[in-house]
C-alpha cells in the first residue's frame, strides 16, 4: 500500500483524495485511517508532496564612494489619452550623486533599446573598457535580463546585478526617483501624445540634475555631487553658518552648527555590521551628508 501511495499518480495527493480515486476506479484497498497508519510507520505523514523548488536569490550588497561606480536603471509606464497606451520611461541613476545619467522614452520594453541607452550613457560618461569600475544594477525584468544587454555588459567589462523578485528594496533608487517624477507638481495625469512625455521628462530631468535639493545628499543638487562640486559648496555653507554664528551666538543655542561634510558612501542593502551602528554614526556611513565638531 505504501508503494501504491507513493507512484507517480498518488504522490501529491493527500489519504482521503487516494481513497476517493480508487474508489472511483471500482478498487478498495483499505480506509483512511489504515492509510495514515501506515504513512505514520514510514515517517511520511507531514509531507510528500514533490515540492517546487524554489531559487534562492541572494541579497544585493553595492557600495558607491565616488561617482560612477553604481548605477541603476528601471522602466515606469507613463499613460496615455488612450485607455492601455503607456509611454515607457528608460531612466539610469548614478546612487552615489543621484544624478540622471541616461534616459529614453519609447512606445515599448525592449532590450534592444535598453542596450542602446546603457552604451550611448557609457558613452557620455567617459566609461573605459579598460579600467571600468561601474555596476549596473536593476530589478529583473524582461529588458533588463535580456541577451542584449548582457551581451553588451560583458563587451564593456560591467559588473551586472539584480535585486530579488518582488523586494523593491533592492532597486530602491530608482523607486525614489519615480517617485519624485510622478509626485512632482507639473506632473500630468496624462500625457496627449509622445512628444509631451518626452519633453516633459526632458524638461523634469533637467530640473531634478541641476535645481533640485536632494535630502539623500545632504540637500545638495545630483549634478554638484556628480561633477565633484559638492566640497566648494559645502564649504561656502559653513562660512555661513561660523559667520552667523559669530554674529548672533545666542541664536545658537546649542552652539556652533556642526560642519557640514560630504557623505562618504552610499549602499544598497548596507551590511549588518553598519545597519546595527547608532543612527547617527549610520547616517555619516552611507546616507546623506556627514557632519564633524
Amino acid at each position: 500500500m505504501l508503494n501504491l501511495m507513493n507512484c507517480d499518480e498518488f504522490i501529491d495527493m493527500a489519504p482521503r483524495e487516494i481513497y476517493a480515486s480508487l474508489l472511483d476506479k471500482g478498487i478498495y484497498q483499505c480506509s483512511v485511517s489504515t492509510m495514515y497508519r501506515i504513512l505514520s510507520e514510514n515517517n511520511q505523514v507531514k509531507e510528500r508532496r514533490r515540492n517546487h523548488k524554489r531559487h534562492h536569490y541572494n541579497k544585493p550588497e553595492l557600495l558607491a564612494t565616488a561617482p560612477n561606480q553604481v548605477w541603476t536603471w528601471d522602466i515606469t509606464k507613463l499613460k496615455g489619452t488612450v485607455k492601455f497606451e503607456y509611454f515607457y520611461l528608460y531612466l539610469i541613476i548614478d546612487i552615489y550623486s543621484r544624478y540622471v545619467v541616461g534616459w529614453l522614452i519609447a512606445n515599448c520594453e525592449s532590450g534592444e533599446l535598453a542596450r542602446q541607452l546603457i552604451q550611448e550613457t557609457c558613452e557620455m560618461q567617459n566609461i573605459s573598457v579598460n579600467d571600468s569600475n561601474l555596476t549596473i544594477h536593476s530589478d529583473r525584468g524582461s529588458a533588463m535580463k535580456s541577451q542584449n544587454v548582457s551581451s553588451l555588459l560583458a563587451q564593456l567589462n560591467i559588473n551586472k546585478s539584480f535585486g530579488r523578485p518582488h523586494v523593491s528594496n533592492d532597486n530602491p533608487f530608482s523607486e525614489s526617483q519615480f517617485k519624485t517624477l510622478k509626485y512632482h507638481n507639473s506632473f500630468p495625469e496624462k500625457f496627449g501624445c509622445f512628444e509631451d512625455a518626452q519633453t516633459f521628462c526632458h524638461n523634469f530631468i533637467i530640473w531634478y540634475n541641476q535645481n533640485h535639493y536632494h535630502t539623500g545628499i545632504g540637500l545638495l543638487t545630483p549634478e554638484s555631487v556628480h561633477y565633484d562640486k559638492a566640497k566648494q559648496i559645502l564649504n561656502q555653507r559653513n562660512e555661513v553658518l561660523q559667520s552667523a554664528y559669530e554674529q548672533s551666538p545666542e541664536r545658537f543655542v546649542k552652539g556652533p552648527q556642526k560642519k557640514l561634510v560630504q557623505h562618504s558612501a552610499v549602499w544598497i542593502n548596507p551590511p549588518k555590521s553598519l545597519t546595527q551602528m547608532p543612527s547617527s554614526e549610520t547616517e555619516l556611513k552611507h546616507a546623506g551628508v556627514g557632519s564633524e565638531p
